[in-house]
């Protein structure tokens, strides 16, 4: 679970960060790169920092309201 909360949490940053320049800006990080909004290489970006976002809002549910981001010491 370690692992897949700091992935999370840097899709869901690159997420924040993109959404940021766009309403600043009114640059589209992500589109630009893929050269469209609606492309499948932008579809497919956007869908997995949601799934990302999910993740990190289904996380601490699952594990009794903690939210791991380094390893536990053995107790």
């Amino acid at each position: 679970m370690l692992i897949a909360n700091i992935i999370a949490y840097i899709l869901v940053i690159v997420g924040a960060i993109n959404w940021g320049l766009f309403g600043l800006f009114d640059f589209n990080l992500v589109s630009t790169v893929f050269a469209g909004a609606r492309t499948v290489g932008s579809i497919i970006t956007y869908s997995i920092i949601a799934l990302a976002a999910l993740w990190l809002i289904l996380s601490p549910i699952i594990t009794n309201g903690v939210l791991w981001l380094r390893n536990r010491k053995a107790d």
